[in-house]
């Protein structure tokens, strides 16, 4: 019995045209991924206190409105680069540390108000299209 020897393993011209094509396959989908980042939807603020909507906010124009929720004062910020709360005189002030939101689906809340505010609209380009498990 003899043994077969071993195939040589160079690359081809077949192998780097392969190559070449999936380099040129993977550089359009990403191409096609950075021009439609930029296009996103209108986001609205959803304002609520208790559970009932008491206002709501375009993010197109900028803007400072003052809440009264639960016995404290929330001034919040609206810009087309996103919301925030600028001061609230709530003990925790945790609507305050949350900084700026800017896609759908993001909130802040202010506890001790009972206030929540949250961003309806296009989430961009790194939002979640199915959650599966």
């Amino acid at each position: 019995m003899s043994l077969k020897p071993s195939p040589e393993l160079r690359p081809s011209p077949w192998d780097a045209l392969v190559i070449l094509l999936i380099a040129a396959l993977a550089l359009g989908t990403l191409g096609l991924t950075w021009l439609n980042g930029g296009a996103s939807g209108q986001v609205t603020a959803v304002i609520s206190v208790d559970g009932e909507e008491i206002d709501r906010a375009s993010l197109g124009t900028k803007e400072t409105r003052v809440y009264q929720a639960g016995g404290y004062t929330l001034t919040v910020s609206f810009s087309p680069d996103g919301v925030q709360v600028l001061s609230s005189d709530c003990p925790t002030q945790d609507c305050v540390h949350t900084g700026t939101i800017r896609r759908g689906g993001q909130s802040i809340i202010c506890l001790p108000a009972r206030f929540v505010l949250v961003l309806e609209g296009d989430s961009g380009p790194d939002a979640v299209d199915a959650v599966l498990g």
